[in-house]
């Protein structure tokens, strides 16, 4: 009898291992059958929270949120500044106008514009009298009265004189007078005892400098003045954000309406945060816009697999971690009979959105909440229950 009773124990305690085999072998074969469908019922569906949404299919894969500041273009920006030293009697514009090309900013009194008025008329006048002396001189040598040599030094200082006028009416304009008051002083000799400083461009008065009333030395600013469209974005971009960002690729700015696209990607990485600068020129929705601002930006990039791509929630998806089927990335699709894991490539991740590529029609059913029910059942977890 205790034979048989040892062999009885023998017997059951070989069981206990054998029953915890067939449980691991039903949890392989649940993950290596992951298409197959997992059957659940209304009721289970309640109770379990599983809810679905539709997939979404999606012809660019939106890049990560990458941050940037708007900057103005090179070319767009200009620097008012005194011409000479004096002072400042009259301000026209402020801070935030907008301004026309041509139209008056400031007034400048100045003591050096009237010392140069009075050098250019000495060099106006000194250039008549040297013409009125080689036309006198051309005639004689025509008629053999004076020798070559008077008239070849009567042309040489007519034409020291001609370059000297030149100098003095290029500083004229150098100091801010227009062509028209240049004229005037020629013809007139009437002095100006100021300049009135107009706008290159047409823009907005980004900074006011000085204030009426201040002396200025030559050369000091006055002025900012900027065209605010289009403007430049620019991103300081990972290294390995930058084999996915081409030229021409579009640009939105996150709220709000500005989008724009990859103009330039700057092949030089900074060593202290390893980015690359990549630079957006955005043509459209400037208005929402400043320079110095700081935005966070999306890159759209096209999809170039042959599959589609998708939109799916981020709670949609499922890691499987288990066993010889590690690391699969499933979605799981609802079915007449039920629900079925499908394998999915996630390509990037946009805010609560991922964008995948699978074996999609396009109309399938994800499902967005509950999944990790289902994962438990498909991997044989929790048994009938």
């Amino acid at each position: 009898m205790s034979q048989f009773q040892d062999l009885g124990i023998h017997m059951r305690t070989p069981s206990k291992y054998l029953l915890l085999l067939v449980c691991l072998l039903s949890i392989s074969f649940g993950i290596a059958n992951a298409a197959e469908t997992i059957r659940i019922t209304p009721a289970q569906i309640k109770a379990l929270g599983i809810e679905t949404s539709e997939i979404k299919t999606n012809q660019n894969a939106i890049s990560q949120h990458l941050p940037g500041e708007i900057v103005l273009p090179v070319d767009q920006a200009r620097i008012i500044s005194a011409p000479q030293s004096g002072l400042i009697d009259q301000m026209l514009v402020a801070t935030g106008q907008r301004v026309k090309q041509g139209q008056a900013l400031a007034h400048l009194s100045s003591p050096d514009l009237v010392a140069l008025q009075r050098d250019h008329l000495q060099a106006l006048s000194q250039q008549r009298l040297s013409q009125n002396s080689l036309n006198r001189d051309a005639e004689l040598y025509k008629d053999g009265i004076i020798a070559e040599r008077r008239y070849l030094t009567s042309e040489s200082n007519h034409a020291e004189v001609s370059a000297l006028l030149a100098e003095r009416r290029q500083a004229l304009k150098l100091s801010g007078m227009s062509q028209q008051a240049i004229k005037s002083l020629e013809t007139n000799g009437s002095y100006t005892n100021g300049i009135t400083l107009s706008a290159p461009i047409d823009g907005i008065v980004l900074e006011q400098m000085i204030t009426a009333g201040q002396r200025v030395d030559s050369a000091m600013p006055i002025y900012r003045i900027a065209k605010l469209s289009p403007l430049w974005l620019e991103i300081h971009a990972p290294t390995q954000a930058l084999s996915n960002i081409k030229l021409g690729m579009k640009v939105r700015v996150l709220h709000s309406e500005a989008s724009g696209k990859v103009i330039a990607i700057v092949p030089n990485i900074n060593k202290l945060d390893q980015t690359a600068l990549v630079r957006v020129l955005i043509s459209s929705g400037t208005a929402s816009l400043a320079p110095g601002q700081l935005v966070e930006a999306e890159i759209a990039q096209p999809i170039t697999q042959e599959s589609n791509s998708f939109s799916v929630a981020k709670s949609a998806i499922v890691q499987i971690n288990d066993g010889k089927n590690a690391n699969q990335t499933l979605v799981f699709i609802q079915t007449k009979d039920g629900f079925e894991a499908r394998k999915i490539n996630v390509l990037n991740n946009a805010g609560t959105q991922a964008f995948v590529t699978g074996d999609f029609l396009g109309n399938e059913r994800l499902v967005t909440s509950g999944t990790a029910a289902l994962k438990a059942k498909m991997q044989g977890i929790g048994g009938g229950e």
